[in-house]
């Protein structure tokens, strides 16, 4: 895989079922999370563009849970990113730090809306240039 980023965390208890194992709902809190803390990376706010008018915005989710999660897991969650006319394609994976397996893949795609209308956006397209092929 060509991944661009990635960052650690940790399941907390409260994350999980009565399973024990991270409900499937926290997965996308955590792909989101990651998908946040690129954009600081490539030096945008995600707030901040808010404020600008300019919001990214999910369109599609597909998901693939693979492995279980559980309480006190350490995980790395990976991104690559691709873009195919107005839309941004995050491809995320999640895997688990002790065996390095892979618990949850996802593609996620994301358009913009500026002052609330599709629409390109320079500031994300500047941003993200360097990390798509």
């Amino acid at each position: 895989m060509k991944y661009c980023f990635e960052t650690r965390m940790e399941v907390r208890d409260y994350e999980c079922d009565i399973e024990g194992i991270v409900n499937n709902a926290n997965y996308l809190h955590y792909a989101e999370h990651t998908r946040h803390l690129f954009l600081k990376k490539c030096g945008l706010s995600f707030a901040q563009m808010h404020e600008r008018g300019i919001d990214a915005v999910v369109a599609r989710m597909q998901l693939e849970y693979k492995a279980p999660l559980h309480c006190d897991d350490e995980f790395v969650s990976r991104l690559w990113l691709e873009k195919d006319g107005l839309k941004y394609i995050f491809h995320q994976d999640i895997f688990r730090a002790s065996d390095e397996a892979l618990c949850f893949r996802g593609k996620m795609t994301l358009v913009c809306l500026i002052n609330g209308r599709l629409a390109v956006s320079e500031d994300y397209d500047q941003a993200f240039a360097p990390y798509l092929s």
